[in-house]
Order: structure tokens, then sequence, then C-alpha cells
């Protein structure tokens, strides 16, 4: 019998080699040749940082939702306004009443989004730069911007009765760009209502407190306001993340934090399902994720509101807002200049790194004229000078200036750094043929810019230079370039105030 059965396994290879040497095409299944298992060491086989995302440079999110509504404080009212002595508990007594009567849940009514056109946002955030771009789908507190069936407390169900996520994921598609789809929802699970003295502490989002809704044991309220057992609430807070990923096919998912919070095999199994989908999908996808949630190889690391000081090897990308209050719309909002936003974003994409730049429009899905201002003037940036942003790779060095760098609140330096146009920072073509010098401001005519760093026996351009350029014209640029020194001059012509390019052409 052993040797029928040794007989028939040589003739099966015999005959598959034949079929081979033939031309003839042997299915195989790539999908579980290549399934991720929920342990790092497979998870770190996965790609981090796939080219289309180190290509982009620019995404755009947005933080909407139900906190929309009161629009004070900041997207964190849902949780200050049960807890004494913040303005958000005052504002919300005043206005609405007693927190005993009128709970979190009693705003999703007015969470109406009557002006929200997906195609029309998308449009704007197209406009601006950015090459991806998607929703919060779900933040701290416990509502779901997409069709659910895990979670009641959703868009399509409450609020506005409208699949948000889904809309969007076809306006962005239809635009040729890649989705994004960002979750906070860890911090909803309440992990403070052991005892009294724990109320309102950081570690949940909502306090417990028998007076109010947040310890209601009924189950959809339990749902909202996290009050419900850690397994259970384990297993819901992935569930959801299957859903988005079923559901709408993200191209990027990217988390808030607070892994260290979730059973560590549960992250794994998310990261391990999530990879698998893609692979079905034919999606090179990433995981963003916050400070040491994830292993390097697994996903791509954020710093919130902040960059690094220098060039990384790894891909890394920010989190940044364009208002300077809050993440969310909140009355009084003020913003940043477009020059500001874009002279951070500069410095970062010449450090290996990706922007993803948040909006907060109003409760009724319309976008502030402010913001679309500033949005505007950045897509007008990217239409003059774009080639030396997209589809760069950081060059030897990140550039020269003195700029006072200040520290970033999440680690390296702040995302609010006020650059001049003697800072000047480097990014160049994959194929080396292009190399840029950037002046973050508009450099004076006629000004000689010294770079001793740039001569041929320190960090020189890597090929000769054919002849160099003020990017958006054809005028050439004088130069002088040898062993002790290279010098450029600002030519008699129109400079940018946001920022200036030069771009070498190389042999």
């Amino acid at each position: 019998m052993l040797k029928k059965i040794t007989l028939a396994i040589i003739i099966s290879i015999q005959i598959y080699s034949c079929k081979e040497s033939k031309g003839v095409k042997i299915e195989k299944n790539d999908a579980l040749e290549k399934e991720y298992v929920a342990n790092w060491e497979s998870l770190s086989k996965h790609e981090e940082a796939p080219q289309w995302f180190q290509d982009a440079k620019l995404g755009i999110y947005f933080h909407w939702g139900v906190y929309s509504v009161p629009a004070f404080g900041s997207e964190w009212y849902p949780s200050k306004m049960y807890i004494k002595g913040t303005k958000e508990y005052e504002f919300h007594k005043k206005k609405y009443g007693s927190q005993e009567e009128f709970g979190y849940h009693d705003f999703v009514p007015k969470f109406t989004a009557e002006n929200f056109d997906a195609e029309e946002w998308v449009a704007l955030f197209k406009r601006a730069g950015a090459k991806f771009a998607g929703p919060v789908a779900q933040h701290h507190d416990g509502f779901a911007m997409w069709d659910s069936k895990v979670n009641p407390w959703n868009s399509v169900k409450k609020g506005p009765k409208r699949d948000i996520t889904g809309e969007l994921a076809s306006a962005v598609r239809n635009n040729d760009m890649k989705l994004i789809t960002t979750f906070h929802h860890a911090r909803n699970l309440q992990r403070n209502a052991d005892t009294p003295k724990n109320w309102g502490k950081f570690d949940s989002h909502f306090t417990y407190n028998p007076k109010y809704h947040t310890s209601s044991t009924d189950p959809e309220l339990r749902k909202l306001y996290g009050n419900i057992p850690a397994d259970e609430f384990h297993k819901y807070w992935s569930d959801q993340i299957t859903e988005v990923v079923e559901q709408y096919k993200p191209d990027a998912i990217w988390f808030d934090s607070w892994f260290n919070f979730i059973p560590e095999e549960r992250v794994q199994q998310m990261c391990a399902d999530y990879f698998n989908a893609a692979q079905r999908n034919k999606q090179e996808v990433l995981i963003g994720y916050k400070q040491w949630d994830l292993p390097n190889e697994v996903g791509v690391q954020d710093i919130e509101q902040g960059g690094r000081r220098d060039i990384t090897e790894r891909p890394w990308m920010t989190d940044i807002t364009l208002s300077t209050k809050s993440w969310s719309y909140i009355q009084g909002q003020t913003y940043k200049s477009a020059g500001l936003v874009m002279r951070n974003l500069i410095d970062v994409v010449s450090k290996n790194g990706v922007v993803l730049l948040n909006v907060s429009p109003k409760a009724d899905g319309s976008i502030p004229k402010e913001q679309r201002v500033v949005l505007h003037e950045m897509g007008d940036w990217f239409s003059k000078y774009g080639e030396a942003i997209y589809n760069t790779k950081p060059w030897d060095l990140f550039g020269f200036g003195d700029a006072d760098a200040g520290e970033g609140h999440f680690g390296g330096q702040s995302a609010t750094v006020k650059y001049t146009a003697s800072d000047i920072r480097f990014t160049q073509s994959k194929d080396e043929k292009s190399l840029y010098l950037i002046c973050l401001g508009k450099p004076e005519v006629g000004k000689k810019i010294n770079l001793r760093l740039l001569a041929k026996h320190r960090y020189s351009p890597h090929s000769k230079i054919k002849r160099i350029v003020l990017l958006g014209s054809e005028q050439e640029v004088a130069y002088d370039l040898n062993d002790e020194y290279f010098e450029l001059t600002v030519p008699n012509a129109k400079m940018d105030t946001i920022a200036t390019v030069f771009k070498f052409e190389l042999e």
C-alpha cells in the first residue's frame, strides 16, 4: 500500500512539472500562501508603508460628530459635560439643563448634517492637494459614523440617518483618492466605575455616576456610554473595526492610541484580519498608530501635532489641526494660516513624513468659509510646486535654518514652528534627476544664499547640475559651486509668500 501512495505522489509531481514546462499555468492559492496570523512575527512581514502612502504626502480627515452640536470646548465635550468644575459642565447646565435630565444621547437627534455633501467635501479636499481622505469613523463618544449592525448608535439609524462613511468612501474613490478611516473608541469603555473617587478620571471617556445616564442599565445607552463589562467591550471594539473593513475596504486605518488597554491578542487578530482582507481585495494598506501601540514593522507611527527633528529611515506621519482651539468645530474657533500649515508640511516631507490634516465641519455638515480659504490657498501652492512634494523622497540632508523648533507635546518638535525664508528644506525626485531647494518663505530678490554644506567636499548633489530654475517658471538661476561653497543668487522674479522652490536639474 505504501508503495502505491509513493508512486502516486511521484506521478503527481511529474505531471505538475510537465505542465509547468509546457507553459500551463497552475493555479495557486495566494491567499493561503500569504495569510497573516495573529502574532507579531507574521504581521511584521506586511509592508508597513505602501508606496502610494509614501508618495501621497497629504491626507485630510475630520472630527465631526454628535459633539459638533454643542460646539463648545472641544470634541471632549461629551466627557467633560459630566465632570464638575469644568467649563463644559457649567455651560451644559446653563444652556441645556441638568445633566441628570439632558444627557449626551439627547444631542443625537440634533446632529442632522442636512448640508453634508460627500462629493463636494471630497472635491474640496482634492482641490487642497490631499491624496487620501476619510472620516473619524468613531470618536471616544461611542457614536458610529457608518451603517452598523454592531453599534445601535450609528449615523444611519439615528442622527443624520445617512451612511456618512459609505457616501465618503464612494466620493473618495470617484476622485481617484485613497480612503482612510480612523478609530478613537478604545477610550469608550468605562474603566472607573468601582469607586466614587475614580469617577471622572482620564482612563475613560464617560464618567460613571449613578445620577446620570452614564450608569444606565438600558442596553442601548450602556453601549453608547461604554458601561459594559470589559470582555464584552473588547469584542465590541474589534467587531466595529471588522465591520468598517468589510463594508468599506479602507486603504488605511488609523488609531488614536490606547492599545495598551486592549488585550494584545485582540489587537493582533484585528491587524491580521485587516491585512488578510486587503490581500483578498488586492489592496496595499497600512495601519497608523500612536506612541508604541504597534511594533515599527507592523504599522506607521504617528506623532500628534508634531514632527521629527531629523530624517528617519522608516516613513512616519503626523496628524495636525487646521484649527487652533480644538479638533472639532466650536463657536469662536480660529485657524492657522496656509503658510504655517504648508511650511510645517514641507518640513515633515523633507524628513520622510506624511501629514494627516484635520478639518472641523459644523453639525449641519457645512465646512466654514475660513477653513475653505486656507484649503484653497494650499491647493494653489500645490498646483504650482507640487512636483517638489508628491512622489519625492528625502535628500541626504533635510535642510538648513535657524527656526526655533519648540518641543512637541507628544514628542519631537511642534507642528506650529514659525519658519522664514532663511529656513531651507530639500526633497528629491525618486529617480534622483531633480533636487528641490525650498525656501520656507519669500526670499529677497538679489540675495545670495550661501550653503557651505553643499560644497563639493561636503553634500554636493549626486550628479552634475545641468541648470537651476525657479519652479513655476523657466527662469534660470545663477549659482556658483566649488570645493569650498555653494552660492545661489535669488533672481529678479516673483517669489511665493508661502514657500519658494528652486529646482536643480541633474544629469
